[in-house]
C-alpha cells in the first residue's frame, strides 16, 4: 500500500488534483466535440505506444480471487461453442466531421470536454495569448478520445479540409454585421422573450469576428503530457492575478455568413458502422451559416401578453375566434368555431444566435427559450443550460403560487454542455482548509453573499446567518459595498464554478476508471445480427479510451449461462471461464476478469472478432440478464465503473427471470384501459433490489436493448434508472440500418463529460423547500440524490414548496451542489448558484413563466403518473394542468377582455400545443407496444429540458424544394405545421423528435427527384430500412446536410425510416401530426375551443 501523500500535493505518476484535462496546453491540443470541449482526450495518440500519465489517482487494491468454473481455452474449447473461430463479419462503416467554435473576443484559450459519437465538428488550437495566472477553465471530465490522424474518415467521404477558412482573433472593434447577415439579437435588460424554436439549442458553426474561425482540418492536434496549468489559490488576501471575463455582449460580432456548419456523427454512408482499422477520422462538411440579429440599443418594451394590460400605445391581444362566437360552455365540438387555422399559436423557428447575459443593473434577465441558440456571458447568475426554472419571478408566498396553478421546479442539468463561445467554468482551489462554506447550512460561497464590516464577516444568502470570514480569505470592501476582489474571485463574481474538493469530501481514493461489456449470444441476439453488431461497436470504441494504467476493462458474454475471458497478456489467447450457476452468481478470477486495457488489447480485440462466429451455431434461446449482471458487478464490485449490457431478449432464466407479461402484438386497449398501466411497473423487485446494491458500489449500468420482440422494459429499465444510467432502444433492430446507430450510441456514452462516485443536493433561500427529486438515481436520504454516474445529457427536476413568506423585492437563491469525480480521478465540487426576485404581483408570474421548462415539468410529471394511473385519468390531469393556468391567468390577470376570446399569456402561448400532443404521444396513446411506452417513461425521466418539446412536437421540414427554396442560409428549411393540410401528394417530408426520423414520400412525386434523393424512380423500389446515401446531386447533398445538421443539434445520430402513404409506415407518420382529428383526440381547433369552454365555466 502506497504511503500517504499530503493533502494538494500530486500523486507519483498522477496528475495533481488540480489538473483540468480541459486547458488547451500548447497550440497542438485538439477539442473533438461539437462544442470545443476538451475533457476525454488521451494525453497522447490512442495507438500510441509511449506510457501516459495515470488518469486516477490511487494504486487500485486488488480483489481476492474467487474459484472459478472448469474454464476451456478460447475460443474452441467451449463446451457450448464447439466452432473453432471464424473471421470477422464484414465490418459496419459510419463517419465523424469536424467543427469549429467561435468565442468571445479575448477569451483565453481552452478545450472542452470530450468528443459526441463520431462526427461531431472539432476545434483548432487557440489564439496564440501571453500565458496568464488565470483560473483554469474546467469542464465536466470525460474521456480521451479520437483518432490518430492517419486514420480515414470511418464514414466515407465529404467536402475537403479547405472548406473551413482560417481567421485570426481581432481585438479591435467590431465590424457591423455584412449585407449577408442576419442582425445578432440580444437578451435586452427587461424581460423579454425570444421566439420559439422547434429544435434545441443549435451551436453556432460561423467564427464570430472578435474570436478564432474554424481552422483547417488538418491544424487539429491531440493535447500534449505536461503539467496542468495552475488554479486560483484562494488561500492570501491578496487577490489573484486572475484573467477576468474578456469582452463584453456589445463586443461580440455576428458570425461571419460564409463560415458553415458541421454534421455530427457523419454518415455519407448512413447505417453502416466505420471499418475496425477506422474507427475515427477527421472529416468536414459544409457548415451552416448563422443568423445573428444585431444588438438593441437601450430598454425594449416588455413582451406582449395575450390579454395583459398592454403597455402604452400596444393593444391588447389574443387569439380572437371572431369576438363572441367561440363556443361557450356545452356547445357541440362539431360546431363552426370561426377560430382561423393560421392564426393560432404556433412556433416560430428562429436561427438567429441569441447573447444573453445571466444579469444586468444586478438584477436578473429573463432566460431564452431553451429550445433557441444562445451564448450566455455569466454575470453572477448560472447559465440557464446548467439550471432553470419554471418561473423567473418568485412568488412571496405559497398562496400566490397556488393561485397562478403554475408548478415552481427547477431543471437542473450539472454538467450540461456550453456553447463553444462560451467562457468556460473556471476552477478554484482553496487548498487544505477547502471552500469558504456558511456555518450554518453548509451553503457555498456564491456572487450573493453578502460581506459586512469591513469584510470581516459575511451574510449567507440561502440561510441569512451571519459568519465570520477566514482570516486568509478577508479582503477589504470598496465603496459600492463589494469586496474589493470580488470580479478577480470567479467564486464571487460567476453563476457557476468548480471548487477542488479537499480529503473530507473522500470517503475512499477514486477508483480506476472501469469499462465493463456484456454481450448478449443467446440464439436470437446471434441471428440477428445484435451481437456481431454489439462487437464491432465495442472494438471500435476501445481506441476512444485512454491507455493508461488506470483504465482497465473486462468483458463477458451470456445466454443460459455466463462466459468470462481472462484477458491477461501472459496468455497466448484469452480463456473462457464459464460460469454455469445462474441463481447462486460468483465471479471467476476476479483479478484476471478486469485487467488493464494497456495490457489486453490486443486479446481483447481478438476476442471481440471472434465471438460472432464462437456462437453462430449457439441454439440457446434463453437469457440469463439479471444473473450476467450481478456477476459483473461482483467483479466490479471494489472499484465501481461503467457496466455497458447489450441486451437482446426477455431476460427468462435465472435471477431476475422476467415472463413475456404482453404477448406480442396485443395492444394496451385489449389488455384493458384500467389495467394498462400495471405493465408498465416492475414484475417484481427482484431487479430493484440488485440496482440498489449496484448504485451503493458505485456501478453505473447502461443497457444497450438490441431486440425484435417484447423485453420487458419496464423491469429491465430500473437497473439503469437506479443507477444513473441510461436505456437505449433499438426496435425492430436491423443491423443494416441500427449499426452506425449503436456505434455512436456508444462511443458517445463512454467520452462524453461525464463524472462517478457523486452525489448532488439543491439548497434555497429561507422561505422555499426542496419538495421531491424526478431523474435517474439512487437516494438513500432525503436532501441528497446518489449518482454513481452521471454525464452532460442527464437532468434532474426538483420540485419546491413554500414554508414561509418572502419580502417583496427580495431575492430568493437556489444552490446546486455536485461532488463529484472526473475520469482522471480527481474530486471536483461544481456549484451552480441562481438567484431570481420575489414578487406579489400574480402578472409577473406569468409574464415570467418559462414555457420551455414549465412544458418539461408537465412531461415529467405525466411520465411518472402513468405507470400507476390510467391512461384516461392521466391525460386529464395534463389538461386540467393547463387549463387551471390559463383560468387563472382569464381570471386575474385579464378581466377586462371579453369573454369570446380565449386570452393566452405571451410567454405560455404555447402551451395548449404542447399539451395536445403530451396527450397524443406514444406515453399516453392507447395503440401502443407496452415496451414502447415504457421506454418513452424512461427516456423522459432524464430528458433534458432542450429535447422536452421536440420528443412530443417533432419538426418537421419539406425536403422535395430544398434547392428551389431560400431559408436565410441556414442547412434546415423552415419547419411546417404537424397538420395534414401542409401536406402534398407531390411532396417529400421529413420529421424528427430528437432521436427518431421519419421520411414521408407522397404518392405523386417526381420520379427525378426520386432518382436524386435515393437513386430509384419508383418509391416501390425504396427499402423500407432505409440507409441514406449521397449522390452527387446538389439536392442529394441538401437532404444530407439537413440529415447531419439535425445530427449534431440533438447530440444524437438520428435513425431515418422510410414512411410511404397506404401502408403502416405511412399511418405512424401521420399518427405525429398532432393538430389533426384523430379517432381518440381533438384537432388542434377544437382543443383550443375546449379551452375555452372549461375556461368559461369556470368563470361562471
Amino acid at each position: 500500500m502506497a504511503s500517504p501523500v499530503p493533502p494538494g500535493v500530486p500523486r507519483p505518476g498522477n496528475p495533481p488534483p488540480n489538473f483540468n484535462p480541459s486547458v488547451q496546453r500548447t497550440p497542438d491540443s485538439l477539442a473533438d466535440n461539437m462544442q470545443n470541449l476538451q475533457i476525454n482526450r488521451p494525453p497522447t495518440m490512442p495507438n500510441a505506444l509511449g506510457p501516459r500519465p495515470a488518469p486516477f489517482g490511487s494504486p487500485l487494491y486488488p480483489a481476492p480471487a474467487s474459484s472459478a468454473h472448469p474454464a476451456s481455452v478460447f475460443p474452441g474449447a467451449s463446451p457450448v461453442m464447439p466452432n473453432p473461430p471464424g473471421t470477422r463479419p464484414a465490418p459496419f462503416t459510419t463517419a465523424p466531421s469536424a467543427a469549429p467554435p467561435v468565442s468571445f473576443p479575448g477569451a483565453s484559450p481552452v478545450s472542452r470536454p470530450g468528443p459526441p459519437p463520431a462526427g461531431f465538428p472539432r476545434a483548432g488550437p487557440p489564439p496564440t495569448t501571453p500565458p496568464q495566472a488565470s483560473v483554469t477553465p474546467n469542464v465536466p471530465s470525460g474521456r480521451p478520445s479520437g483518432p490518430p490522424f492517419a486514420q480515414p474518415p470511418p464514414f466515407g467521404t465529404r467536402p475537403p479540409s479547405n472548406a473551413f477558412p482560417s481567421a485570426s482573433l481581432t481585438t479591435g472593434p467590431v465590424a457591423p454585421p455584412s449585407s449577408a447577415q442576419g442582425p445578432v439579437s440580444t437578451i435586452p435588460p427587461s424581460n423579454v422573450l425570444g421566439p420559439i424554436s422547434n429544435g434545441p439549442p443549435v451551436f453556432t458553426s460561423g467564427a464570430l469576428p472578435g474570436g478564432p474561425r474554424f481552422p483547417s482540418i488538418g491544424s487539429t492536434q491531440q493535447p500534449p503530457v505536461g503539467p496542468p496549468p495552475s488554479l486560483v489559490q484562494n488561500r492570501a488576501s491578496q487577490p489573484p492575478n486572475m484573467r477576468p471575463f474578456a469582452g463584453s455582449l456589445a463586443a461580440i460580432a455576428p458570425p461571419a455568413s460564409s463560415s458553415q456548419p458541421v454534421p455530427p456523427f457523419s454518415a455519407a454512408s448512413q447505417g453502416i458502422p466505420p471499418p475496425s482499422a477506422s474507427p475515427y477520422g477527421a472529416q468536414t462538411w459544409q457548415m451552416q451559416p448563422r443568423q445573428v440579429a444585431p444588438p438593441i440599443p437601450g430598454a425594449t418594451q416588455p413582451p406582449r401578453m395575450y390579454g395583459m394590460p398592454p403597455p402604452p400605445n400596444q393593444p391588447m391581444t389574443g387569439v380572437p375566434p371572431a369576438m363572441g362566437h367561440l363556443p361557450v360552455a356545452g356547445a357541440p365540438l362539431g360546431g363552426t368555431s370561426k377560430i382561423d387555422p393560421n392564426q393560432i399559436p404556433r412556433p416560430i423557428p428562429n436561427s438567429s444566435v441569441i447573447l444573453y447575459e445571466t444579469r444586468q443593473g444586478n438584477q436578473a434577465n429573463l432566460p431564452p427559450p431553451a429550445t433557441s441558440d444562445y451564448i450566455v456571458k455569466d454575470t453572477g447568475n448560472c447559465s440557464p443550460r446548467y439550471m432553470r426554472c419554471t418561473i423567473n419571478q418568485i412568488p412571496c408566498t405559497g398562496d400566490l403560487l397556488s393561485t397562478s396553478s403554475m408548478q415552481l421546479a427547477l431543471m437542473v442539468q450539472p454538467l450540461a454542455l456550453p456553447h463553444p463561445s462560451e467562457e468556460p467554468i473556471q476552477v478554484v482551489d482553496f487548498g487544505e482548509g477547502g471552500p469558504v462554506r456558511c456555518s450554518r447550512c453548509k451553503g457555498y460561497i456564491n456572487p450573493f453573499m453578502k460581506f459586512i464590516d469591513q469584510g470581516r464577516r459575511f451574510i449567507c444568502n440561502l440561510c441569512g446567518f451571519t459568519d465570520e470570514t477566514p482570516r486568509d480569505y478577508h479582503c477589504n470592501l470598496g465603496p459600492d459595498g463589494r469586496r474589493r476582489d470580488a470580479d478577480e474571485r470567479p467564486e464571487l463574481c460567476r453563476g457557476t464554478v468548480e471548487f477542488v474538493a479537499t480529503k473530507e469530501y473522500m470517503v475512499r481514493d477514486p477508483m480506476p476508471a472501469v469499462f465493463f461489456f456484456l454481450v448478449d449470444v443467446s440464439m436470437n441476439a446471434i441471428q440477428t445480427g445484435a451481437t456481431a453488431a454489439a462487437c464491432s461497436a465495442i472494438n471500435q470504441v476501445i481506441s476512444d479510451l485512454p491507455e493508461g494504467p488506470r483504465t482497465m476493462v473486462g468483458i463477458a458474454t451470456f445466454d443460459s449461462t455466463i462466459h468470462f475471458y481472462n484477458l491477461k497478456r501472459a496468455l497466448q489467447q484469452p480463456l473462457m471461464l464459464i460460469v454455469p450457476d445462474i441463481q447462486d452468481v460468483y465471479t471467476p478470477l476476479q483479478t484476471d476478469v478486469i485487467v488493464q486495457l494497456s495490457e489486453c488489447r490486443q486479446h481483447l480485440e481478438q476476442l471481440l472478432e471472434n465471438v460472432p462466429t464462437m456462437f453462430q451455431n449457439n441454439r440457446v434461446a434463453e437469457s440469463a440478464f439479471g444473473a450476467a449482471i450481478k456477476a459483473a458487478f461482483l467483479a466490479m464490485k471494489t472499484t465501481g465503473g461503467k457496466l455497458l449490457v447489450f441486451q437482446s431478449v426477455l431476460p427468462s432464466v435465472g435471477i431476475g427471470a422476467l415472463s413475456a407479461r404482453e404477448a406480442e402484438g396485443r395492444t394496451n386497449t385489449s389488455a384493458g384501459e384500467k389495467e394498462a398501466h400495471k405493465l408498465l411497473q416492475p414484475a417484481d423487485k427482484t431487479l430493484k433490489t440488485m440496482a440498489i446494491e449496484f448504485a451503493e458500489y458505485q456501478v453505473c449500468v447502461d443497457v444497450f436493448i438490441t431486440t425484435q420482440t417484447y423485453v420487458d422494459i419496464a423491469s429491465v429499465s430500473v437497473v439503469p434508472r437506479t443507477t444513473g444510467g441510461q436505456v437505449y432502444y433499438y426496435y425492430p433492430f436491423s443491423v443494416l440500418s441500427d449499426s452506425a446507430k449503436l456505434y455512436n450510441d456508444l462511443r458517445w456514452n463512454v467520452t462524453r463529460p461525464q463524472g462517478f462516485e457523486a452525489v448532488m443536493r439543491v439548497r434555497c433561500s429561507q422561505g422555499l423547500q426542496v419538495q421531491e427529486y424526478y431523474g435517474n438515481f439512487c437516494k438513500h436520504i432525503p436532501t441528497d440524490v446518489d449518482l454513481p454516474g452521471i454525464d452532460c445529457d442527464k437532468t434532474i427536476m426538483v420540485t419546491l414548496k413554500h414554508d414561509d413568506k418572502f419580502q417583496e423585492g427580495a431575492e430568493c437563491a437556489f444552490q446546486c451542489a455536485l461532488l463529484y469525480t472526473t475520469v482522471y480521478g480527481q474530486r471536483r465540487i461544481r456549484v451552480t448558484t441562481l438567484s431570481l426576485p420575489c414578487t406579489s404581483v400574480l402578472s409577473n408570474l406569468f409574464r415570467t413563466a418559462d414555457l420551455d421548462t414549465q412544458f418539461a415539468c408537465f412531461l415529467k410529471q405525466a411520465a411518472n403518473e402513468i405507470p400507476t394511473t390510467p391512461l384516461l385519468q392521466v391525460r386529464e390531469q395534463m389538461t386540467n394542468l393547463c387549463i387551471n393556468i390559463l383560468h387563472s391567468y382569464r381570471k386575474f390577470c385579464a378581466t377586462v377582455s371579453s369573454s369570446g376570446q380565449l386570452i393566452l399569456p405571451e410567454a405560455l402561448k404555447l402551451l395548449p400545443l404542447y399539451t395536445l400532443a403530451l396527450v397524443k404521444s406514444i406515453g399516453l396513446r392507447t395503440d401502443g407496444r407496452i415496451d414502447d411506452r415504457s421506454y418513452w417513461i424512461t427516456r423522459v425521466a432524464s430528458l433534458s429540458t432542450h429535447l422536452a418539446v421536440p420528443l412530443v412536437y417533432p419538426r418537421m421540414i419539406a425536403i422535395d424544394n430544398l434547392i428551389s427554396e431560400e431559408y436565410d442560409g441556414s442547412l434546415i428549411p423552415p419547419t411546417k405545421p404537424l397538420s395534414s393540410e401542409h401536406l402534398s401528394e407531390d411532396g417529400i417530408y421529413l420529421l424528427e423528435n430528437g432521436e427518431d426520423g421519419l421520411l414521408y414520400v407522397g404518392n405523386a412525386v417526381n420520379p427525378d427527384i426520386l432518382r436524386q434523393l435515393f437513386g430509384s424512380s419508383s418509391i416501390d423500389e425504396i427499402p423500407m430500412q432505409l440507409v441514406l446515401q449521397q449522390y452527387d446531386n446538389p439536392l442529394s447533398k441538401k437532404l444530407n446536410d439537413a440529415v447531419n445538421e439535425i445530427r449534431r443539434q440533438r447530440c444524437s445520430y438520428l435513425r431515418l425510416r422510410l414512411c410511404k402513404k397506404g401502408d403502416p409506415s405511412g399511418v405512424l407518420f401521420l399518427s405525429n401530426m398532432v393538430e389533426d382529428k384523430t379517432p381518440s383526440g381533438l384537432s388542434y381547433v377544437e382543443f383550443l375551443v375546449h379551452i375555452h369552454r372549461q375556461i368559461q365555466t369556470k368563470m361562471a
